[in-house]
């Protein structure tokens, strides 16, 4: 308990003005899902998954996603190696504790692809051998809004391995002028300890929990599923009606009474 209190508070150290973020960050991670950012650039994406992975001791990988990277840049390639006279796995950057797949949307489906089974299974198959990946093993990936030019809309079966998709937005005006003022984040994340082993991950299970224990409870409120619900929810439906997904899910939530 006391470790998570820690880590939360130094990634708010980090990123300035945004508590809630944040904490739905680490309750997915808690809960051994995989994160979905999607905003604008600029906004500290890539500094909140690297503070994540230097907080809670992980092993970090970023991969900038492009229109030409390919499958083998992500999960590794068999070399022949001449003195052994045998194939030789070069294990790529998805064998890490967490990977972050920055601008995952730039790429193209079939890079994308390429982490569906690293993210459901949590093991890589190259050149016809599955190999294990670290545990644990997450995922943080960012995504640029839609509309920017190169941009190939992640599919449904990529969208559904994301436990949580959540939104960082602008800082507000004090924590700006905060940040204007302040140190250079770069220099703050090459300062930040580890405040949890990885292995204390492996025993927590579901992002409500995850909710909860960061509040300092060992077990669940009706709130707390209320509180990871958009989160959770929204990337994997589609309205009927046309209105805003996340609109449609707070009118439904507001028809479930909560004793």
């Amino acid at each position: 308990m006391q470790s998570l209190s820690l880590a939360y508070r130094q990634l708010n150290t980090l990123i300035l003005g945004k508590p809630q973020a944040i904490r739905l960050a680490l309750a997915c991670l808690i809960a051994r899902g995989h994160l979905l950012i999607d905003d604008v650039p600029g906004v500290g994406k890539t500094t909140l998954a690297h503070g994540l992975a230097a907080s809670l001791g992980l092993d970090y990988r970023r991969v900038q996603f492009t229109s030409d990277l390919l499958p083998a840049d992500i999960l590794g390639v068999s070399i022949y190696q001449r003195d052994s006279s045998r194939f030789e796995l070069h294990k790529g950057p998805v064998f890490a504790q967490l990977l972050l797949a920055d601008e995952i949307n730039r790429a193209s489906p079939k890079v994308q692809s390429a982490l569906l089974e690293a993210m459901e299974e949590r093991q890589a198959s190259i050149d016809g051998q599955t190999h294990p990946l670290p545990a644990p093993f997450f995922v943080v990936a960012t995504q640029n809004p839609g509309e920017q030019m190169g941009t190939f809309p992640l599919p449904e079966s990529q969208l559904d391995r994301f436990l949580m998709r959540i939104s960082l937005g602008y800082p507000p005006r004090e924590a700006e002028r905060a940040l204007l003022m302040g140190e250079d984040r770069r220099a703050m994340l090459a300062r930040l300890r580890p405040v949890m082993a990885p292995e204390t991950l492996l025993a927590l299970a579901a992002a409500a929990r995850g909710w909860a224990l960061l509040a300092g409870r060992d077990y669940l409120l009706p709130e707390d599923v209320k509180a990871i619900f958009l989160p959770v929810a929204a990337h994997r439906l589609q309205s009927a009606t046309g209105a805003p997904v996340e609109q449609e899910l707070d009118r439904l939530l507001s028809h479930v009474a909560i004793p």
